[in-house]
C-alpha cells in the first residue's frame, strides 16, 4: 500500500507533467487533480505544497539542477525533468524529510513513470544535488 506522501508525489508529478506541456496555472492543475481517482488517499496539503512550490520556484530549481546534469534540462523527458525539479524542491525546502527519503521517492517515481533506465539518471543527479544542498546530513549518514 502506498503512503499518503507517495500518492501526493505521484499526483504532483502528474501536475508538473501537464504544466510542462500546457503551461497551466498550479491552482488550476491542483483543482483538476483533486478530482482524480485516489486523491482521497493523498496528503492534500503536501501535494499542494509540492505542486505549487515546484512551479513557483521552477526557474531557481532549474538553476540548482543544471550543474549536476550531463545535458541540457530541456533535453530530458518531461517525466524525469518533473521528478528532478520536485525532488530539488523537497531537498531545498523540506528539511524535515531526510535527503535519502527524497532521493528514494524520486527513484521510485522514475521507475514507475519514467524511461527504462531513467531512475539511474535521477539517482545520480540527486546524489550530487543532495551533497550540495544537505552536506551535513549526507556526511552524518555515510
Amino acid at each position: 500500500m502506498k503512503s499518503a506522501r507517495r500518492r501526493s508525489r505521484e499526483l504532483a508529478l502528474q501536475g508538473l507533467y501537464a504544466w510542462q506541456l500546457g503551461g497551466d496555472a498550479a491552482t488550476d492543475l491542483a483543482a483538476q487533480l483533486a478530482e482524480s481517482q485516489g486523491f482521497d488517499k493523498a496528503d492534500a496539503k503536501y501535494f499542494a505544497r509540492l505542486l505549487e512550490g515546484t512551479i513557483e520556484e521552477a526557474a531557481a530549481l532549474e538553476r540548482l539542477v543544471e550543474p549536476a546534469l550531463d545535458r541540457k534540462l530541456k533535453e530530458l523527458s518531461p517525466v524525469e525533468r518533473g521528478i528532478l525539479l520536485m525532488a530539488a524542491f523537497e531537498l531545498k525546502n523540506a528539511p524535515e524529510i531526510p535527503y535519502k527519503v527524497v532521493i528514494n521517492e524520486a527513484i521510485e517515481l522514475a521507475k514507475s513513470f519514467g524511461g527504462t533506465d531513467g531512475y539511474k539518471y535521477v539517482n545520480g543527479v540527486l546524489d550530487k544535488l543532495g551533497a550540495q544542498l544537505r552536506p551535513d546530513e549526507r556526511r552524518q549518514r555515510n
